[in-house]
């Protein structure tokens, strides 16, 4: 108790929460994408010559969701059934989908609102398959060899929207600070409102506390026990944050700024989408690895916004 303070209250609708999840389901067989089908592919072939698409975007990113549950020759045998039912005018073989799924980096629908509280968090994924079981007995032959692909995404912390997602392998010249200042610089281009920035203590640098700063935006980031004002030369900001904690501590300092919000829009989400979809990639290539971890946390996000989306709409009809 002395750590974590007084006990959550969860003050979620209950019933309307549980709507969303039971409508997420029905995104797996929603064929909306079948109504479109000609008049998007006009419009992807336009006046392309040569080879002509013959599948449309809609049924690609659509299958890039059930591609974190299935393989693609799986894919295939979904698309070949659904023709066969007559719900979709033709199927791609499972060549036709790697070739349009493998290096697909999807773009992420942005919210329709304009003020958003942004925080940041990364995690890791295994480029490893090997079972539990193989590592106990042999050790894992890859370890040495195998990097982890790290994931950083940015969400408002309110809805639990992300906004951002970077990608890279284990050991490159990359950070989480890096992606985190890369999507706030790209959330304020697209002329969105940014109030707060929360992050944990792999954010309490320099550049993370003066780069908000600059542009009127709080950064509500962890400080660390050790900090100390004389090693903040160049950022006034995180100096006064410092200087904050000190007088403070972290607990009073963490309530007055509402820094718990900060797990159920970062932690939250990526503890969702290892549950749902695990943490082993099955990609080989660099490219393919890369665009993988962005498809699983945007495949994520597609399915939760569209849980709210549908059940919001049921609810109004309701009413």
């Amino acid at each position: 108790m002395s750590r974590w303070g007084k006990p959550y209250k969860d003050q979620r609708n209950w019933p309307e929460y549980n709507e969303q999840l039971v409508v997420r389901g029905e995104f797996y067989l929603d064929l909306g994408f079948s109504k479109n089908w000609n008049s998007d592919l006009r419009k992807m072939n336009g006046s392309r010559r040569g080879g002509q698409f013959e599948f449309p975007d809609s049924l690609i990113k659509w299958l890039v969701i059930w591609k974190q549950l299935v393989d693609y020759r799986g894919l295939e045998g979904i698309t070949r059934k659904l023709h066969e039912y007559g719900l979709i005018p033709d199927y791609p073989d499972y060549t036709t989908i790697w070739h349009r799924i493998h290096d697909l980096v999807p773009e992420i629908r942005m919210p329709d609102y304009s003020d958003l509280d942004p925080g940041s968090d990364g995690t890791g994924l295994k480029t490893s398959n090997a079972g539990e079981y193989r590592v106990l007995k042999y050790g894992d032959p890859d370890a040495r060899r195998k990097k982890h692909l790290v994931v950083v995404i940015t969400a408002d912390v309110k809805t639990k929207k992300i906004i951002g997602i970077e990608v890279y392998i284990e050991g490159k010249d990359h950070s989480e600070p890096d992606a985190a200042r890369k999507h706030i610089g790209e959330v304020i281009g697209k002329g969105y409102s940014v109030r707060e920035f929360f992050g944990d203590g792999a954010f309490d640098t320099n550049d993370m506390f003066s780069f908000p700063g600059v542009r009127g935006i709080k950064p509500i980031i962890k400080i660390r026990k050790n900090a100390s004002t004389d090693r903040c030369r160049g950022s006034r900001y995180r100096r006064k944050e410092i200087r904050e904690y000190q007088e403070k501590g972290y607990r009073k300092r963490a309530d007055d700024n509402d820094y718990g919000m900060r797990w159920p829009g970062t932690e939250g989400i990526i503890s969702a989408v290892k549950r749902k979809f695990g943490e082993n990639t099955v990609s080989r290539s660099e490219e393919g690895l890369l665009a993988e971890g962005f498809q699983r946390f945007w495949a994520y996000d597609e399915i939760r916004e569209y849980g709210e989306r549908r059940a919001g709409m049921e609810v109004k009809v309701q009413d």
